[in-house]
């Protein structure tokens, strides 16, 4: 469970000096470390609120620096930066694995790794940070982690699954359907998935990657190429 503790260091990359330094140490403490130590769930109350509160600084900040953007508009974007993947780099980015605590079942399957705990714990992180501080400190550590995507003028792209169905939708009335063809088995393979996309029983894009979600995406990514080259419907 041992881990550094939370020093001057990680204030100043936080922008934020704690006057409760306990919810830093709770924001830092996985669930499978803190039922180890005393059974309790650690930070996981935090990642809820956190969650919540990202989002809403996210909200307001993309609503104050896209007037002209519509509510779908800001809704993608607003999606596309709060992710987990790009939640758990931020993460990584601010150094936090440094000070992550989890118990040894964790820390044995690659826990500092995953991006969804990675993710969760930066939410944990913002939540203790609005609790002690407020809005403002949450404000400014957002802007500073995301301040080149807030400030970008196009539209995050949809991704290629929600593209995809779009387009099937509207042109074959029907929903696509993603079939895993090949599992390898070998945790962390960037091919071990293979999966198919067919509508109405017809393939139209194979892709592989490490999760099945990512296979999905290049699945349809590759429907995406077939309709653009003009061999689509």
């Amino acid at each position: 469970m041992s881990a550094r503790l939370p020093d001057a260091e990680l204030s100043r990359r936080l922008g934020h000096v704690f006057s409760d330094p306990a919810l830093l140490d709770t924001a830092l403490m996985h669930a499978s470390a803190a039922f180890e130590r005393d059974g309790t769930r650690g930070n996981e109350r935090l990642e809820f609120l956190g969650d919540a509160v990202l989002g809403l600084v996210v909200a307001r900040l993309l609503y104050e620096r896209h007037p002209d953007w519509r509510e779908g508009e800001l809704t993608r974007a607003r999606a596309a930066l709060v992710n987990g993947r790009v939640l758990a780099h931020q993460a990584r980015s601010l150094g936090l694995v440094e000070y992550f605590v989890l118990g040894r079942t964790e820390r044995r399957s690659g826990g500092a790794e995953k991006d969804r705990v990675l993710a969760n714990l930066f939410e944990a992180v913002i939540g203790a940070i609005y609790l002690d501080g407020g809005i403002e400190p949450v404000r400014a550590l957002v802007l500073r982690c995301f301040d080149e995507a807030l400030a970008a003028e196009t539209m995050p792209q949809r991704d290629p699954k929600t593209r995809f169905q779009e387009w099937a939708h509207a042109t074959l009335r029907a929903t696509p359907r993603y079939v895993v063809l090949k599992d390898s088995g070998v945790d962390d393979a960037d091919d071990r998935f293979t999966v198919e996309v067919s509508v109405n029983e017809e393939a139209w894009g194979v892709g592989c990657g490490r999760s099945k979600r990512i296979a999905e995406r290049a699945a349809a990514a590759q429907a995406l190429e077939r309709i653009a080259g003009g061999s689509g419907g």
